[in-house]
């Protein structure tokens, strides 16, 4: 079997996975790939957004995402699979 990016087992072949994804969907065989992150980190960066979002003003929110969308799709140009109005 090879090894996943995280270091999970899979097999190498098409069919040889389809058969496990086959074999989890009965529970015959369970799915144990790890997240990658400890539980210490888990609830530290639960917390860290809690506060964050408590800390932050509407005003504040609205320029965040003004910041994000204008990153995302690019200023000026339409948005994926939608021509740009003239």
């Amino acid at each position: 079997m090879s090894t996943g990016p995280k270091g999970q087992k899979r097999p190498a072949d098409v069919i040889g996975n389809a058969v496990r994804v086959m074999r989890i969907a009965r529970g015959e065989e369970s799915d144990d790939a790890p997240d990658g992150k400890s539980a210490a980190a888990k609830e530290v960066g639960s917390k860290g957004g809690k506060a964050r979002a408590r800390n932050v003003t509407a005003r504040e929110r609205k320029e965040i995402a003004k910041k994000a969308a204008a990153i995302r799709w690019g200023k000026g140009q339409a948005a994926p699979g939608r021509e740009e109005r003239v």
